[in-house]
């Protein structure tokens, strides 16, 4: 969440500094937005978070990309409290448990990411 905010943070300065407007001229972020016509960077990030996803899954050369999202690490104590929500537990939320499954179909893969995009942003 921080990250996303950051970066938001961080564009939003340099489309001010496109259009040489200072925070003191108290103008919306959403009418910055309308003049720069530039889209927001955290739902940028999660189209392509969500093509590569997919990408990963549709791959059979046996590289370490599927082995990496699917791994669990099980040394030692666990930690307190919930553990760290990984990005793949966000693609199951809108994908459903069985998502390697749906990647394998890209046209229904390229139909979800308007949903991703929406509950990954909104985190931010």
């Amino acid at each position: 969440m921080g990250l996303i905010r950051r970066l938001r943070v961080t564009q939003r300065a340099m489309e001010r500094a496109t259009l040489g407007v200072s925070l003191r001229d108290q103008i919306r972020n959403e009418e910055i937005r309308r003049r720069t016509r530039v889209t927001d960077i955290a739902q940028r990030v999660a189209k392509l978070k969500w093509q590569w996803a997919g990408h990963i899954a549709r791959r059979t050369d046996g590289r370490r990309g599927l082995k990496v999202l699917e791994w669990r690490p099980r040394i030692g104590k666990r930690s307190v409290g919930r553990p760290p929500t990984r990005w793949t537990d966000y693609i199951r939320r809108v994908a459903g448990c069985r998502w390697r499954q749906a990647a394998q179909d890209c046209v229904l893969w390229n139909s979800i990411p308007k949903t991703y995009v929406q509950q990954w942003t909104s985190i931010g």
